[in-house]
């Protein structure tokens, strides 16, 4: 059964998932780059951006699990670009240029409208007005047998965890500090919700922790 898995989203150690002020230059907003160290120097990310190269160790393979087994993908409005409010036109296809990372069908929350975008390498963007239900029924019929890979931002992932809809959730911790910006799991009771914790493994750059909905 396909499952709604939340993979290698990066929290600091006071539970901000972002900086303040995400705009087109800081995607992450301020200090947000720092969550994602972890990342950047893992063998994956660096293939992903064309080299032969990066570290080959836990947190590498703990980020490629994360690909395993994804049929489609969920994003919310911020993780798609930095556009606000009504479309202004068609000209924002995401941060990632032509060829997108994700080589599946990937489905944006959004409250506008908007005609799908197809990209190179497979991915498919839909852009889902009717609420995170429907973009869950539909990514989950867009996989095919596979898990659906809800990739943020962090008000996405907390509109999930409330409704008790996330199965699998990997969080990467790191050892730093954002004093402000966007929190992951402020306001959620995790155990009232059926989530348990069920391993943790320390990595080069992260504590990689996994939780799971037990009800």
């Amino acid at each position: 059964m396909s499952k709604l898995r939340v993979q290698s989203f990066a929290i600091s150690i006071d539970g901000y998932g972002a900086g303040l002020n995400q705009d087109l230059k800081n995607p992450l907003g301020v200090k947000g780059p720092e969550l994602m160290e972890w990342f950047f120097h893992t063998r994956i990310w660096r293939k992903m951006h064309g080299y032969d190269d990066g570290e080959t160790g836990v947190d590498n393979e703990i980020a490629e699990q994360g690909f395993t087994g994804i049929g489609a993908w969920i994003l919310g409005r911020n993780m798609f670009g930095p556009v606000r409010g009504p479309w202004p036109d068609e000209k924002w296809k995401g941060w990632w240029g032509d060829e997108p990372p994700y080589h599946t069908p990937v489905f944006v929350l959004t409250h506008y409208a908007r005609p799908l975008i197809e990209m190179a390498g497979g991915t498919v963007f839909h852009f889902v007005t009717e609420g995170i239900h429907a973009a869950l029924e539909q990514a989950t019929a867009a996989a095919n047998g596979g898990d659906v890979r809800l990739g943020g931002g962090a008000s996405t992932i907390r509109q999930y965890l409330r409704a008790s809809l996330v199965d699998e959730l990997h969080l990467a911790i790191r050892p730093v500090l954002l004093g402000s910006g966007e929190h992951l799991l402020q306001g959620l009771d995790m155990c009232t919700l059926g989530y348990e914790c069920t391993k943790s493994v320390a990595g080069e750059r992260a504590i990689h922790v996994f939780l799971r909905r037990c009800t």
